[in-house]
């Protein structure tokens, strides 16, 4: 096998829990809520459809949380941690938000949730962000069945050329692990296939995403029959996914023929914000602590199942297992193979287990020959 990439979001929801009294008023009746993603660089489409995600949780609920009016403040980032905290630093210490959801990537999650320790009067809820833990989810069982990893190539957001990372796949490897997301998913699946490469590949849930399976491009057909996995599939056959995808098709007429990862994923967090809010009434006196203790409490049945949060503060979900099919009308979608109930972060391993390995790093966990 061959490894690809930085990766996105596995969690669902992470909300940072900080304990402080909050310096801030917000207009009486109003509640500011800002909303980072990327809608700059390589992930701009993917981050435009994060934003339409959190604008439908928002409207389903009438524009209204709490017993006030929300307003969602936007902040753009590009995919670079210091551009996603500057971003961050506005909404907070200029627009005077009380929430913040996102960010969108892996680094920009890191380095957001740095700044947050030093605003303990704000709530911080994730966006899509969680580093290396899709290629961490697929090795530790691939590694643990006998798998080898041979090679991994790690490459920074907004790499256009990747005929050196091309170049040195070897050539007896039998399949691929590619977490590629955007634009940049589309530049590598592009250039393989001008260099020529055949290899089965297995997706990270980013790189079968609506927003590459909708790219125009030979390389597309290709990705038929690519396995992946992740916390929502195009194929889910129950009333609340159905309703998900006609709202987003009714309230988005730009948007994809059904809900990306980033729409599904700011979605559930914008309304476990939301929710958060109900259930207090509104109240974030005294450092947000009853808002807190709310959000510890989230367990709602969303459009792909039910959610629910752990000690540490992340979500825990369904897993789909998917396989990239084409529909009668041309359009890839992700099917359903098999689903896989209550996926926690270690990966359904036992604590121990899971502990004995360690959070995931560019080395961690490692099967090479």
């Amino acid at each position: 096998m061959y490894s690809s990439k930085r990766t996105l979001a596995r969690t669902v929801i992470s909300a940072a829990i900080l304990a402080a009294t909050t310096g801030f008023a917000f207009a009486e009746g109003t509640l500011k809520v800002g909303l980072l993603s990327i809608l700059e660089g390589p992930f701009a489409v993917p981050g435009q459809d994060g934003i339409r995600g959190a604008e439908l949780a928002l409207k389903q609920k009438g524009g209204t949380a709490g017993g006030m009016k929300i307003e969602l403040i936007s902040g753009s980032s590009d995919g670079n941690p210091d551009k996603a905290v500057a971003a961050t630093r506005k909404l907070v210490e200029q627009d005077k938000v009380q929430i913040m959801i996102g960010p969108l990537s892996g680094d920009e999650g890191i380095a957001v949730k740095n700044y947050a320790k030093t605003q303990a009067g704000i709530t911080f809820v994730n966006g899509s962000s969680g580093p290396y833990s899709q290629v961490q989810g697929f090795m530790a069982s691939y590694c643990a069945k006998g798998g080898k990893v041979v090679d991994k190539a790690w490459v920074p957001l907004g790499t256009k050329d990747y005929a050196s990372v091309i170049a040195k796949i070897p050539k007896d490897v039998d399949a691929l692990l590619v977490v590629l997301g955007g634009s940049d998913a589309v530049n590598f699946l592009t250039q393989y296939e001008q260099a020529g490469g055949t290899k089965p590949m297995v997706g990270g849930s980013i790189t079968v995403d609506q927003t590459v399976l909708n790219y125009k491009g030979k390389r597309r057909e290709s990705l038929v029959g690519t396995a992946s996995a992740g916390p929502m599939a195009d194929s889910l056959d129950t009333a609340e996914w159905k309703k998900f995808v006609a709202d987003y098709k009714a309230n988005f007429k730009d948007g994809f023929p059904s809900p990306s990862l980033f729409a599904y994923l700011y979605y559930i967090n914008t309304k476990a914000a939301l929710d958060g809010l109900d259930a207090v009434k509104g109240d974030l006196s005294g450092g947000q602590k009853k808002y807190r203790e709310a959000l510890q409490k989230t367990k709602f049945v969303g459009p792909a199942g039910e959610v629910v949060i752990d000690a540490n503060r992340n979500g825990v979900g369904p897993t789909y297992i998917t396989e990239v099919t084409k529909a009668a009308d041309g359009s890839l979608f992700n099917k359903v193979v098999k689903t896989v109930p209550n996926i926690t972060q270690t990966l359904g391993l036992p604590e121990a287990e899971f502990k004995k390995m360690g959070l995931g790093t560019r080395d961690i966990p490692d099967c090479r020959k």
